[in-house]
């Protein structure tokens, strides 16, 4: 009952983002402009400042939170425009939203290419980059991370509870994070970017409770070790983004909890396999996102064989973002709801729900620190446990994109 009335709940979230989507960005979302940022930037007063100089400081803050999308700034009197905004209307509407409390901006417009005129005027100060792609980008990724996903790669610590697989009290904790190599720009004149890139992880779970031979209230087995590594292919292009990841993933039971449980030591098996999933994300609004997506397993280890077959699909909520002017940061409370069906399963559901609030030092995007509340029922993700049926809570602390 609780799990139909949670899916009903998640399902109801679907309808209350979506917007009319313009195909360029002619207006400001409101929701956007609540959150400001001009106290952040060491100059206070910018009213008698040249355009030129208004123009370069602008672009020199860009370049540094921005510079894989090679956006260019103009500035006439002191009404800036700006040209190539990624595709990407959550990346382009932060990018604005930034450049729109800056102090001394008057208004900001959007425009595509830059008019003959202005390239004239521009290249008397300045040279306009131009690359079709760029080297190691750091400020964020083209997919933006699955946040509910169990193995999504990503830096956490979670006290766990209720969870009769591995321990009712235990910690699970990750290590992992995408590596971006490179990303080309305007692929095949799509007004569209590719990236590829390195993904690992790490999951260790920790169990705290009904240890046999217990010498101290305090100790703690390690019961599995999950390891990861992906090659991930994305593209994105306006609200649309993809995810192509062949990856290989195992698990390892922990020594000591098979010194704790000798019997396991002629039951344990290699869970590793190989596999490819590929998944589409839409941003239907700055609010909500839906993503869903088939994966297959292409080999299996002979002891821990896998049915090929497997689907994921989920939506994440933010609302109500706002400044936190103390700290010159951006908080965001969250809802994240993720699904999943495996054939070896009898394509039963697997659900993992998160609540919580997120922590960016830029608008929208890049690296978040986020604490949840976090809800799973369904299947163990743990290794060799990966058939057996269970459910628990856990409070977090995550930290990745």
């Amino acid at each position: 009952m609780l799990s139909r009335l949670v899916i009903l709940s998640s399902l109801g979230l679907l309808s209350l983002g979506a917007e009319n989507y313009e195909g360029e960005i002619a207006k400001i979302d409101p929701e956007l402009s609540v959150i400001q940022r001009g106290d952040s930037l060491p100059i206070e007063n910018f009213e008698h400042a040249t355009d030129p100089y208004l123009e370069g400081y602008i672009q020199a803050l860009i370049d540094a939170s921005y510079y894989e999308f090679n956006v260019i700034v103009v500035v006439k009197d002191h009404h800036v425009t700006l040209y190539n905004l990624p595709h990407n209307d959550l990346f382009a509407n932060s990018i604005v939203s930034y450049v729109q409390d800056i102090p001394g901006v008057q208004s900001v417009e959007v425009k595509k290419e830059l008019s003959s005129e202005e390239m004239t005027v521009r290249k008397q100060y300045t040279e306009t980059p131009r690359v079709s792609g760029v080297w190691f980008p750091q400020s964020t990724v083209l997919f933006l991370p699955l946040v509910s996903d169990p193995r999504e790669p990503v830096y956490s610590v979670n006290g766990r509870v209720g969870d009769k697989v591995v321990g009712k009290k235990s910690v699970a904790v990750s290590l992992g994070d995408d590596f971006p190599i490179f990303r080309w720009h305007n692929v095949m004149n799509s007004d569209a970017d590719l990236q590829i890139g390195i993904s690992g992880g790490i999951w260790a779970v920790f169990n705290f409770s009904d240890i046999p031979n217990r010498r101290s209230s305090s100790e703690c087995e390690l019961v599995n070790t999950d390891y990861l590594v992906g090659i991930p292919v994305t593209y994105a292009h306006d609200r649309w983004s993809f995810r192509l990841r062949p990856y290989h993933i195992s698990g390892h039971l922990g020594d000591e909890f098979m010194v704790n449980h000798p019997d396991y030591l002629t039951k344990r098996k290699n869970p590793s396999f190989e596999a490819i999933d590929f998944i589409s994300s839409y941003q239907l609004s700055s609010a909500l996102r839906v993503y869903a997506g088939p994966g297959i397993v292409v080999h299996s280890d002979p002891t821990f064989r896998l049915k090929p077959m497997y689907a994921m699909w989920g939506t994440e909520v933010r609302l109500l973002g706002q400044k936190l002017h103390y700290h010159r940061l951006y908080g965001t409370p969250f809802f994240a709801a993720h699904m999943e069906n495996w054939e070896q399963h009898s394509w039963d559901l697997d659900m993992t729900f998160k609540l919580g609030y997120e922590i960016s030092k830029l608008q929208g995007v890049g690296r978040k620190m986020r604490l949840y509340l976090e809800y799973h029922e369904g299947f163990s993700y743990e290794g060799q446990f990966f058939n057996e049926k269970t459910k628990y809570g856990q409070l977090g602390l995550s930290w990745g994109f």
